[in-house]
């Protein structure tokens, strides 16, 4: 262990690792508790489309996928309530669209060939200074946003029509959390990569429902399972030379089934 941490990518990549970490396993559990496993899918491969703006208009993609992925993340919630049509629908609808804008703007970039491929598989070995300090910031904001509306978020999860007759805004809860999710998914976006992400933000919390006891036992153990299955995620990686976003995801699923089976044993 002390031979990984000698170098200074290695450092940079556990400590982001493990902040983003903290993000997706707080998330998670809302992810899983309002079964919106589709919806973040949906969101995490429409940014593929705000990554290629990036990469278009020469903005940093990481910004542009931000602001993209709320776009469509309220795009879903808009088409699904006044359009007539169902969430599903309208999340397969902009989850294709962003796709198609994505293979189009990026067949007319040439950098591409390049740094595309960090985007859609992870590449948190070349995480730079900048996105430290980013992925820092988003964490504090994201952790402080969700523990701050963490009773009216739980209220609207648990009961829409109790959370409105106790005088909480359903609507505005439910796009907060929506933009908390966006910005989470985006920050994950270069630790796993977008094709990866939605597993980050739904494993950590099925795992921690199979032992739930109350809400605040659930968050706990959905963070501690993120957390470890990063830090043994590259711990792997870099002892066997694979790609470290497969590897966390396939430690994380790894420690669900361990789970499940101790679950049914019990």
């Amino acid at each position: 262990m002390s031979e990984i941490l000698s170098s200074a990518f290695m450092q940079k990549a556990f400590f982001v690792g493990i902040i983003v970490s903290l993000i997706s396993g707080l998330v998670s559990v809302f992810v899983v508790l309002r079964k919106m496993s589709f919806i973040g899918a949906g969101i995490s491969h429409a940014a593929f489309g705000g990554v290629a703006i990036g990469f278009f208009t020469g903005i940093n993609p990481t910004i542009t996928a931000v602001f993209y992925c709320i776009a469509v993340a309220l795009g879903i919630e808009i088409v699904s309530r006044k359009g007539k049509v169902s969430e599903d629908a309208s999340i397969g609808i902009f989850f294709a669209s962003s796709m198609a804008l994505g293979i189009v703007l990026i067949s007319l970039s040439r950098q591409y060939n390049v740094d595309l491929f960090g985007y859609l598989f992870g590449n948190i070995l070349a995480i730079t200074d900048k996105e430290v300090f980013l992925s820092l910031f988003i964490a504090v904001l994201v952790i402080g946003v969700v523990m701050l509306f963490l009773k009216e978020i739980f209220m609207t999860t648990y009961n829409e029509e109790i959370a409105r007759v106790s005088g909480i805004s359903v609507r505005a809860i439910n796009i907060l959390f929506l933009v908390v999710l966006s910005v989470s998914i985006v920050i994950a976006m270069k630790i796993v990569g977008i094709i990866l992400i939605s597993a980050l933000l739904v494993i950590p919390g099925a795992t921690a429902q199979l032992f739930a006891k109350n809400l605040y036992f659930m968050i706990a153990a959905s963070c501690g399972v993120a957390v470890i299955s990063t830090v043994l995620g590259l711990i792997f990686s870099y002892e066997f030379d694979i790609a470290p976003g497969g590897s966390i995801v396939l430690t994380a699923t790894a420690i669900f089934m361990i789970s499940l089976f101790l679950k049914r044993k019990r």
